[in-house]
């Protein structure tokens, strides 16, 4: 009876401590936030953090519960790799432009063991990925400086049938198999860069036009009429939208979507104004929401709902890109500059960008839990270190 007491008491603890610890670190870090005021040390720290988790990415969990979370990491509820890749490919791009800025010796090794971890010399993937969000990663292994395209194209290749294998009758990409009938914002910005760069890179023309078109028709369906404001997805049966407009990551799924795609396009290119015009339009609509402090909602048209780190990340990526547009260059550069100056506000003394809205469990059902995202790090990282 005693043993059975004392294994009662310690799995009682046990469980409490599952439960208390990540709310009692969270508290902690969160002591004098947004205390780097420096420009230049708050730089280092967001590389530094970003360089430590390119190397083991910390896990973000599905659920929101923060109690008894043993249970949902039982039934396998609390994490999913698919969410991982594109933390990793968010950290890579943010590394890699830094790394263009710095020709740091110490990103150089990180990358090269990150590209080690993931691909063959032979070019395949060492653990072949099984979902589209992956194929973010693939764009960010794309956009890498000294490397050897052609050795692992048969990876990216792999990339390119998974997205074809998810072309549906109406010619656009489904986000998974069992939801083949609706089209997410959030693929825009996992495959469109992707399908434009390694289109215009190994001369297949229809990738990039099947990358632009993904935008193109989620824009005739997904939009709010005349305010461009994404909604979450849409049904390609009823051509109608489903799920809410102006959910502000799907902004920023499709705003980088866009604007990579849009910067990967060369000048000759004869889609290149169709998609200038789309990013103008963007531009305007996401301008007009951005709040006095720099910052984008979770939910755009609700000033009222908390504020976004993710949102505001992307979005920043978005102006800092957009700028290079005459026609909203001063309006571009003013945005992402406040932008900046709000993640940092939201910077814990470690150099961790806080407060991103986790991931979204199904249509309409979004997190309302805020906290670290290295999608977020990644993505202040890129923008930062952008010229």
């Amino acid at each position: 009876m005693v043993y059975v007491l004392i294994i009662l008491v310690v799995s009682i603890l046990f469980v409490l401590v599952v439960d208390l610890y990540p709310q009692l670190n969270t508290w902690q870090s969160r002591i004098k936030i947004g205390s780097l005021s420096n420009e230049m040390l708050w730089k280092e720290k967001v590389k530094t953090i970003s360089l430590k988790w390119l190397k083991k990415t910390p896990t973000i969990k599905v659920t929101d519960n923060n109690r008894l979370i043993i249970i949902d990491i039982f039934r396998g509820n609390y994490k999913r790799n698919a969410i991982q890749s594109w933390q990793e490919a968010a950290l890579l791009l943010g590394l890699n432009e830094s790394q263009k800025a710095t020709n740091d010796a110490a990103v150089n090794a990180s990358i090269a063991s990150f590209v080690s971890s993931k691909l063959t010399s032979q070019g395949h993937w060492i653990v072949k990925p099984a979902e589209v969000d992956s194929v973010i990663l693939g764009y960010a292994l794309l956009k890498l400086d000294n490397f050897d395209f052609a050795n692992y194209k048969p990876s990216f290749d792999f990339l390119y049938e998974m997205i074809l294998n998810l072309k549906g009758t109406d010619g656009t990409i489904a986000y998974r198999k069992h939801t083949s009938d609706y089209r997410y914002v959030d693929t825009i910005g996992f495959i469109s860069p992707f399908l434009v760069r390694y289109g215009l890179l190994f001369n297949q023309p229809e990738a990039v036009a099947l990358g632009i078109n993904q935008i193109r028709v989620f824009n005739a369906h997904g939009m709010l009429a005349s305010h461009f404001i994404p909604c979450h997805t849409y049904n390609i049966k009823t051509n109608l939208p489903v799920g809410l407009f102006g959910w502000g990551r799907g902004l920023g799924w499709y705003a980088i979507g866009l604007i990579d795609a849009w910067s990967e396009l060369p000048e000759s290119h004869p889609e290149k104004e169709e998609v200038t015009q789309m990013v103008i339009a963007f531009g305007k609509m996401a301008l007009s929401f951005q709040n006095d402090n720099g910052s984008w909602n979770w939910l755009i048209t609700n000033r009222q709902s908390q504020f976004d780190s993710s949102t505001t990340a992307t979005l920043a990526w978005f102006f800092a890109k957009a700028k290079a547009i005459s026609t909203i260059a001063t309006e571009s550069e003013q945005a992402k500059v406040k932008a900046l100056n709000y993640l940092k506000q939201v910077t814990r003394r470690d150099g961790v960008v806080d407060f991103s809205q986790g991931d979204t469990k199904t249509i309409g059902v979004h997190s309302q839990h805020f906290d670290i995202l290295p999608f977020t790090q990644g993505f202040c990282l890129r923008t930062i270190f952008h010229t």
